[in-house]
């Protein structure tokens, strides 16, 4: 469903990713981890478009995603959940999820509401159809932000450290949710911190520290037997 040939993508001077070379299958549950300034979160932001390669080239559901003209092919396979929910503040809760649908997918009014409540029950919010982002807690916001990603009925949902900006006891109402995702033919690909949502969940988990892949593997390779003394000191110091 995405592949990375080469990717390389800097700012100004400073190299973020070198030559990353990754394939993801449809249907996998790919987590990746890695120090803060590693390059993991854009490494993501390139498989959606949101970052432009320097060089390198970035496939998405086996056609290659354009500099140019690209948000249509982005838009048609995949969807992103964000740290900062990214929800739009004067629209009901009910509006967000239906905003896409109906604008890039022509989706009837009528049919992307009913769309839209059903994952809205599936994240447990059916009750805030009609409340305003600013009226929901950062847990609540994330559920609906999944849920959009959801509505959008997209092959591929990227998550972009989805539970860094949540207070903690807020964490595991929206790990929940992508537990429940896990089990579902959905390909998924999840920069997070969140260790043992990569033990329970991932098929495949990639370590990347200064650009590139150091180390990939099952959870249980990763977690139990790392091979690569970078990776066993990152790992020292998060799991306790």
């Amino acid at each position: 469903m995405i592949k990375t040939v080469n990717l390389c993508k800097s700012f100004g001077s400073l190299q973020v990713l070198k030559g990353i070379n990754l394939t993801v299958a449809e249907g996998e549950k790919l987590v990746i981890i890695g120090p803060s300034g590693s390059g993991k979160s854009t490494l993501i932001r390139c498989m959606n478009g949101l970052e432009e390669p320097t060089s390198g080239e970035v496939y998405i559901d086996g056609q290659l995603l354009p500099h140019k003209n690209k948000t249509q092919l982005v838009r048609r396979t995949s969807a992103m959940v964000f740290q900062q929910f990214n929800l739009y503040p004067h629209m009901t809760v009910l509006q967000n999820l239906t905003l896409a649908p109906i604008k890039l997918q022509h989706v009837p009014k009528k049919d992307a509401e009913e769309r839209a409540m059903r994952y809205l029950e599936r994240v447990g919010l059916a009750d805030k159809a009609n409340a305003h982002p600013p009226q929901l807690s950062g847990g609540q916001k994330q559920r609906v932000a999944i849920a959009r990603a959801l509505a959008s009925q997209q092959k591929i949902i990227l998550f972009d450290e989805p539970t860094s900006a949540l207070d903690p006891e807020m964490v595991q109402e929206v790990l929940d949710v992508m537990i429940g995702l896990s089990k579902e033919n959905i390909t998924m690909v999840v920069v997070t911190h969140e260790m043992g949502f990569a033990r329970q969940v991932a098929d495949r988990v990639i370590f990347v520290d200064g650009g590139v892949i150091v180390e990939e593997g099952t959870p249980e390779h990763f977690f139990e037997n790392p091979t690569e003394e970078r990776t066993k000191a990152f790992l020292s110091k998060i799991i306790r």
